[in-house]
């Protein structure tokens, strides 16, 4: 982490200084009243996020006062990065607006990264990664290539980072509601069924397995973030066992995603995001889903993806 422990107690002390100096003025939180439609906490009481859980001008205040750092990271490879343009231009009108963000775009075609006017407190690097004639691969590498850029990079230039899809598009305000220590978005194909339709690694050859009776939620693999060290950790046993698997000739059924699951379900997460967060174009919204923030495009992966 960027911060120091004394510094982080100097900053909420200031902040509680500034509460006292200046007052808050929102509506009085309830113990009784709020959704009932949605389960709001996990078993292991770790918040759910939805709309109408959270005050999100409140909460985003709270965090800016502490100059905090958020770290975006996106593959953009092959013909995927046409969608860049739409997922950067929307992210500056609805991610983390007014806070100190870093994207990290990850190409093999730097030449074609668009040019998008960032404010100050914003930037954009770009990273040059290999292509590759399977999307499954590339898919694989992501946790080797985020840990490797964490290492490198990210650790000193970022307190939380988010690592998302970019064929995505923001919708709505994404704000600090969403920071934790380590947090996962809810499939929105899978937030209404039961373990055993989920669709977990169930080769107990890979180590990415899950046995039928084990399992809390099926997270999605377009998004998933958290401190800047605990994503690292993430990342770093989940590419440990991507290798293992390759060692051992052996693919998990949705790459990453199954690993990514596989970890979770091992290591809670601290915070999960509503399916608002990672909804899907092609699926019709759900009376549950009041708004929808982010959401993957429709697209023609016979045409976007070097083989299917």
């Amino acid at each position: 982490m960027r911060f120091s422990s004394n510094l982080k107690q100097f900053v909420l002390l200031l902040i509680v200084g500034i509460v006292l100096l200046l007052g808050l003025l929102y509506k009085q939180p309830s113990v009784l009243v709020g959704r009932t439609d949605v389960v709001a906490v996990t078993p292991w009481l770790a918040p759910i996020v939805w709309e109408g859980t959270f005050d999100p001008d409140l909460i985003d205040m709270i965090y800016k006062s502490m100059n905090l750092t958020i770290a975006t990271t996106v593959f953009a490879v092959g013909k995927y990065v046409r969608f860049l343009r739409d997922f950067l231009e929307t992210a500056e009108k609805h991610f983390m607006v007014d806070f100190n963000v870093r994207y990290y775009v990850f190409t093999d075609r730097p030449g074609d990264v668009p040019s998008v006017n960032l404010p100050q407190g914003r930037h954009l690097s770009v990273i040059q990664v290999p292509g590759s004639n399977r999307w499954q691969e590339i898919s694989a590498r992501r946790m080797e290539i985020i840990q490797t850029a964490i290492e490198r990079q990210i650790r000193r230039e970022a307190d939380y980072i988010f690592c998302l899809d970019v064929d995505s598009k923001f919708h709505a305000h994404w704000g600090a509601e969403s920071l934790g220590r380590l947090v996962a978005v809810i499939h929105p194909w899978f937030y209404l069924a039961t373990r055993e339709h989920f669709t977990y690694e169930r080769r107990p050859a890979s180590t990415a397995y899950i046995p039928m009776d084990e399992g809390d939620y099926y997270y999605a693999g377009a998004m998933f973030g958290g401190f800047v060290e605990d994503v690292y950790t993430l990342t770093k046993v989940c590419r440990n066992h991507l290798e293992e698997d390759a060692r051992n000739s052996i693919e998990a059924l949705w790459q990453e995603e199954s690993h990514l699951n596989r970890y979770l379900l091992y290591n809670k997460p601290s915070k999960l995001l509503s399916p608002e967060y990672q909804w899907d174009d092609k699926k019709t919204k759900t009376k549950e889903v009041k708004v929808i923030r982010f959401s993957s495009v429709v697209k023609n992966y016979a045409e976007i993806r070097p083989n299917v």
